[in-house]
């Protein structure tokens, strides 16, 4: 199974040696290919980029903000049978979405978890809707 690692170096709790744990991890059941995030908007890139190559699973490494961002990616025309799983690893500061989906706080147990997940099969639809449109700002 190919996994594209989205890490986010600035996320709160991220650190490089738990990345290095994190990585070792997933590195011992997947082919994984792992790049730091640079800018705002690559985390979007790379999972669009992951999207298009094919890969079966993209791991977000950060915040809600990291989460958001490979999502956008992911889902960048839409939803559809072929996109990779998403996993997601908390580094933020509050991790709203890894902790809606029932994810450990600690990120070394949120690997353990996910990688159980894959090892089983077992993955999670989580309802998705395009933003609906803005009405117009009344004016005075």
């Amino acid at each position: 199974m190919r996994a594209l690692v989205v890490v986010n170096p600035a996320a709160t709790t991220t650190s490089a040696g738990m990345r290095d744990v994190l990585v070792g991890a997933l590195a011992s059941e997947l082919k994984l290919d792992v790049v730091e995030t640079s800018h705002r908007g690559h985390a979007r890139e790379l999972a669009r980029q992951a999207v298009a190559e094919g890969m079966d699973v993209v791991v977000s490494v950060g915040g809600d903000g990291t989460v958001n961002e490979v999502v956008n990616g992911l889902l960048v025309d839409g939803p559809a049978p072929h996109l990779p799983v998403l996993a997601v690893v908390p580094g933020g500061s509050t991790n709203v979405f890894s902790r809606a989906l029932g994810r450990s706080r600690d990120p070394v147990e949120a690997t353990a978890e996910i990688l159980a997940s894959l090892r089983a099969g077992r993955t999670r639809m989580v309802s998705w809707a395009p933003p609906a449109p803005r009405a117009p700002a009344a004016r005075p």
